[in-house]
């Protein structure tokens, strides 16, 4: 599986539609800073074939693909599978309840040569291709299919997210095999060993079938073949003599269709030469154009003369002024006089606004006086209360004594708190400092409003200020636009002038557009009365030329109706003169019909010594094809019982074909059903995968570790440790991703070339464990990669934070991500 282009809208981080297109990256990383959405990406090509995404912990998280807020999320993946392309598209939505379900999803097979670019149209999924799954239920089987792995092998295979990397590594020696089993397409042996079984049933059922067919060919015997034989010959002679025969018949019927032709053109001729007739109406017709010609030239001189009019009445209004001007000025006066109306009103908003402030800040300044007085008489109650405690400390001790708790005096356990008299000191100023604190709340709550309303009116009087200010400004910049301007009078005098004038003017226009229209009108006359003799000249050519063949006489091109006449005349004429041959012709059409009779009966009688009949057969392909048709039946008749002799034979070798093929068939079940020869491969393909895994894993560690398998189990033999042979769990995290990066490489580079029908691991993409690797175990990863990606036949690529190996990669699509959503950028070739 190699994927071609990336769409997502609503998908997790990204929240807007966003493409990736790998068509031509052979070698790429995903960079950019934590959190950006580099794995989003991956997460995004698993949920479009599988609908789930590794971290989700399984397809209850379909809430995660969502964005925040965002009600709708769409994926569509375009990808390339053993040689053929398809399309992946998944839609989840939210509900008015908040639950998040899946509303849609589907794979398409492309044509040949798919173009993704097409993907940026808008095409339905209907238009995109061949519908292989149209819900989710049918995509898994769709995607398997087409990919060749289940999700949980694609993701140990082919995508290897993050924390699943070493997945392959560790799994289990039975899902390792399961896994080995699908990437080589070793259950083909399973399904032979199935279809054998099935072969050695369908053959016994077919030799059934078989005996029966050989029951009903008893009566193909070489005796009736040898009569059908005869028949044959007999319908062969027949269609010969009537193929000799029919070349007459065929001769005697061109001679009568050629003494028809001769008569029928000859009608044909006469009934041309007897329509010419002078057409109605064409004196009318040449009158007409006269007239409308000189009611043209009538219309035009009244245009010109409307026209002059016009333009003298323009130059009358381009000397008495500019309108805009004028109204211009008006709108000056208009403004100065508004403006020293308002200025009093100004002038007054402002002196009331400062009398309202001096009043608001004077209560202010009383109302803070008030507050700090009330908060001196709070300072003196406290002072007095601690005054009272002091002198009656029996008083002041009761208020924290507690029933059942000890005195903190005498220690004793307090029975009942013996209440303060009324008259003590301590309650009195107690009562003293609460109504002091009360007055001083009031005070502060007094002197905030006050406060308030004198900055609120402060306020206010600026902005009036201002406002006055600019009335004033304005009032002296008008008076002194006006200044020299003419008065309203006699502006409002020119205005008028102007009105008068552009009514003229807009009269003088319409007496154009009359006039136009009217010579308009009168040219259309014009050009109708021409078009009525140039049909009636075309009439005329026409009947003319209808009549090229008998040659008529040269036209007067000056005068229609001569011209009309001359024709006329002559027409009838020729006509007169050919009515002699007319008979002649019809008695040559009766002595040929009675030679096509002859030989038609001539024919007939060949059918009827056969033993056959014709009925109303007159053409000569007709009287043929009889012929070939009994030829036909008799040869079918022989062919038939020809080939059911040699079904017989056929059905007889096959009889004997089927008892050997069924005899196989249960051998070869009864071989496959131990699972002895699947096992034998499954064990080859593994020391495959390990030995070609064991040399990029020495490469990667410089000589110290290669790795090994026993009975299914993985280890690495350390060099370092005089070949200490160890548990791949025992490796660090650098380690383990060097060893699971080794078996990715391998099972991408070696695997796919063990099996014709192997799942197509045509791309590998790793995210995650770059960042644990030391520098020089870093270049020599890179190098790996590298090699890998410069085959050709594999997409290699990489998620990573490493800038060094990163650099290393031609082709870069940095994700970062803003406010509302991320973004992909390609960098590179």
């Amino acid at each position: 599986m190699r994927p071609l282009r990336l769409d997502m809208a609503g998908f997790t981080v990204f929240r807007d539609p966003t493409t990736v297109d790998f068509t031509d990256a052979d070698y790429f990383a995903l960079v950019g800073p934590t959190g950006s959405g580099k794995s989003t990406v991956l997460d995004a090509i698993c949920f479009a074939l599988y609908g789930t995404v590794p971290r989700w912990g399984g397809t209850r998280g379909i809430g995660n693909a969502l964005a925040p807020s965002a009600t709708e999320a769409r994926v569509r993946l375009c990808f390339e599978s053993a040689g053929d392309r398809f399309v992946a598209t998944r839609v989840v939505r939210r509900d008015g309840r908040g639950n998040v379900k899946t509303a849609g999803a589907g794979l398409q097979l492309m044509p040949a040569g798919f173009d993704v670019t097409k993907l940026d149209t808008g095409m339905d999924l209907e238009d995109l291709g061949e519908a292989l799954a149209g819900t989710p239920a049918e995509m898994d089987a769709a995607v398997l299919d087409a990919v060749g792995l289940p999700y949980e092998q694609f993701t140990s295979c082919v995508v290897l997210p993050q924390g699943q990397f070493a997945d392959f590594l560790h799994a289990k020696p039975a899902t390792r095999q399961q896994i080995l089993v699908n990437l080589l397409g070793l259950h083909v042996y399973e399904n032979v060993q199935v279809k054998a079984s099935e072969r050695g049933k369908a053959a016994e059922a077919k030799l059934s079938v078989v005996e029966q067919q050989l029951e009903a060919l008893a009566d193909a015997t070489d005796e009736a073949v040898g009569a059908a034989a005869e028949r044959l010959e007999r319908m062969r002679e027949l269609t010969r003599a009537v193929e000799l025969a029919v070349p007459g018949l065929r001769a005697a019927r061109e001679a009568e269709k050629s003494a028809v032709a001769a008569r029928d053109t000859i009608d044909a001729e006469l009934a041309a030469l007897k329509s010419v007739r002078t057409p109605d109406g064409l004196a009318e017709a040449t009158g007409a154009t006269t007239a409308a010609r000189a009611a043209a030239e009538q219309a035009a001189r009244e245009v010109h003369a409307a026209e002059e009019a016009e333009e003298k009445i323009r130059g009358e209004l381009a000397a008495a002024g500019d309108a805009g001007t004028l109204r211009l000025t008006l709108d000056r006066h208009t403004e100065l006089q508004r403006l020293a109306e308002q200025e009093d009103w100004f002038a007054g908003k402002v002196s009331v606004a400062e009398v309202e402030y001096r009043d608001a800040h004077a209560a202010a300044e009383l109302a803070q006086a008030e507050h700090t007085g009330a908060q001196q008489l709070l300072e003196q109650a406290r002072q007095d209360y601690r005054d009272a405690q002091q002198r009656d400390r029996a008083a002041a001790l009761r208020g924290h004594l507690v029933a059942g708790h000890e005195c903190p005096v005498c220690e004793q356990t307090v029975t009942v708190v013996p209440e303060v008299p009324k008259e003590s000191a301590v309650r009195l100023a107690e009562a003293a400092g609460a109504a002091a604190k009360a007055a001083a709340e009031s005070a502060a709550a007094r002197w905030r409003e006050r406060d308030a309303v004198a900055r609120n009116l402060e306020s206010d009087l600026e902005r009036k200020r201002g406002q006055y200010e600019h009335h004033l400004s304005r009032l002296a910049e008008v008076r002194a636009a006006v200044s020299g301007l003419p008065d309203v009078e006699a502006v409002r005098s020119r205005l008028a002038d102007l009105s008068r004038l552009q009514g003229r003017l807009e009269e003088a226009a319409a007496a154009v557009r009359a006039a136009r229209e009217a010579q308009r009108r009168a040219q259309a006359g014009v050009r109708a009365a021409e078009e009525q003799q140039r049909t009636a000249w075309r009439t005329f050519d026409a009947a003319r030329d209808g009549l090229a063949r008998f040659v008529p006489p040269p036209a007067d091109r000056d005068d229609l109706a001569a011209a009309w006449q001359a024709l006329v005349g002559w027409a009838r004429g020729e006509h007169e003169t050919r009515l002699t041959g007319r008979a002649e012709a019809d008695a040559a059409v009766t002595a040929a019909h009675a030679a096509t009779v002859r030989a038609h009966g001539a024919i007939v009688d060949l059918f009827t010594e056969a033993d056959l009949t014709v009925s109303s057969v007159d053409a000569e392909a007709g009287l043929i094809r009889a012929a070939a048709v009994a030829a036909e039946r008799a040869e079918a008749a022989w062919q038939r019982l020809t080939e059911r002799r040699q079904q017989a034979g056929d059905a007889a070798e096959l009889r004997n074909r089927l008892q050997q093929q069924g005899r196989v068939a249960k051998s070869l079940a009864g071989h496959l059903r131990a699972n002895n020869f699947e096992r034998w491969l499954l064990e080859e393909a593994l020391d495959l995968l390990v030995d070609g895994a064991s040399g990029i894993l020495r490469e990667l560690t410089n000589g110290q570790y290669e790795l090994i398998h026993d009975k299914g189990e993985f280890f690495v033999v350390d060099h370092h440790d005089a070949g200490l042979k160890r548990g791949v769990r025992t490796l660090s995290g650098g380690e383990t991703f060097q060893a699971s990066l080794a078996l990715a490489l391998a099972l991408s580079e070696q695997l796919a070339g063990m099996s014709t029908t192997a799942a197509s691991l045509e791309s590998i993409v790793l995210d995650e464990g770059f960042g644990t690797l030391d520098a020089a175990t870093l270049d020599v990863v890179a190098a790996t990669l590298e090699n890998l990606a410069a085959r050709g036949d594999r997409m290699v690529g990489l998620v990573t934070h490493v800038q060094a190996l990163a650099e290393r990669v031609p082709v870069r699509f940095e994700v970062h991500k803003d406010a509302r959503t991320a973004h992909v950028e390609r960098v590179g070739m």
